[in-house]
């Protein structure tokens, strides 16, 4: 039984216009309702944060004895704290410092994971070996205990906390790039791309970098939620940003139990500040994890 085929003109073919692969990934994270939500948040945390200054009429360093533990009011809408200072100015100025401090340790620790990661699975060998066992031996280290002996040892600074971050997080992405590389160096098109003498700086920065970086940016967004709380917990036990700067997490340091007993306003809204922060980020992870997935449907 003869079966009918459509003929398609070549002329036809040629004329249809390709969807790119980031268009698509782009159409799916738009179609992620959670993670749609939870970038227009984000974006409007951040607008705050850098507007801070705008968007706050008090000054989040000065303080008044007198007005200590004022509740939520017209004018001091999310209240002052035990020395009366508003909270609410404090938290939009301690957000520029914890995005700042998340951004900055995500965006240094993962590019230098990458290269590394890069190097390490495409050359192999001894070069492999040797920046694995690097990995391996940072991942077996306890992490808050050697955070809090090195930020000891060392004068607290803000460039000192940033450092000792990236020097400690770069692992995880060095290794899913690792694994990436090993999956793609043997393909032809890298192939095609050694015959035709092209660098192997090239092969690997322009050719396997880009095709494997769809694992690294899900993990840079669910990484940065994770800096977020590790440097409020620094800041909480006091080796994180000194004062007279302020992050979200050294906001709840200065909290006690007989604070919190009659003004708990002063824990609550930072802990707030943290936990939709970094739920947004969450979110936003999981919509890049889906949208960059090559097996999700169009």
């Amino acid at each position: 039984m003869a079966v009918a085929v459509p003929s398609i003109d070549g002329a036809e073919l040629l004329g249809q216009e390709v969807e790119s692969p980031w268009r698509t990934a782009l159409r799916r994270f738009l179609r992620h309702r959670l993670a749609l939500i939870s970038t227009i948040v984000l974006l409007t945390i951040i607008v705050l944060c850098a507007g801070r200054s705008i968007f706050s009429w008090h000054d989040p360093n000065f303080n008044t004895p007198a007005l200590k533990d004022q509740s939520p009011s017209g004018e001091f809408i999310m209240g002052t704290d035990y020395i009366g200072r508003d909270i609410w100015a404090r938290i939009l100025d301690a957000g520029q410092i914890s995005l700042t401090i998340a951004f900055a340790v995500v965006l240094l620790g993962d590019g230098l994971g990458v290269v590394l990661g890069v190097i390490s699975g495409y050359f192999g060998g001894w070069v492999d070996a040797l920046i694995m066992r690097i990995v391996d031996f940072l991942l077996t280290l306890p992490l808050l205990p050697i955070l809090l002996v090195v930020t000891t040892v060392l004068p607290p600074s803000l460039t000192i906390l940033v450092i000792i971050l990236v020097l400690t997080s770069w692992t995880g992405a060095a290794r899913l790039m690792r694994g990436q590389i090993l999956s793609l160096r043997e393909r032809e098109y890298v192939e095609a791309s050694r015959a035709l003498a092209a660098s192997q700086g090239r092969i690997m920065f322009r050719h396997l970098v880009p095709n494997a970086l769809a694992p690294i940016i899900v993990n840079m967004s669910l990484g940065l939620s994770g800096i977020i709380i590790l440097e409020a917990a620094l800041s909480y036990l006091g080796y994180g940003v000194q004062p007279p700067q302020a992050s979200w997490g050294s906001m709840l340091n200065g909290v006690s139990l007989t604070v919190l007993d009659r003004a708990p306003w002063q824990a609550f809204f930072p802990g707030l500040a943290i936990f939709i922060t970094s739920l947004c980020f969450n979110f936003i992870g999981d919509g890049l994890r889906d949208a960059l997935d090559p097996r999700q449907k169009l």
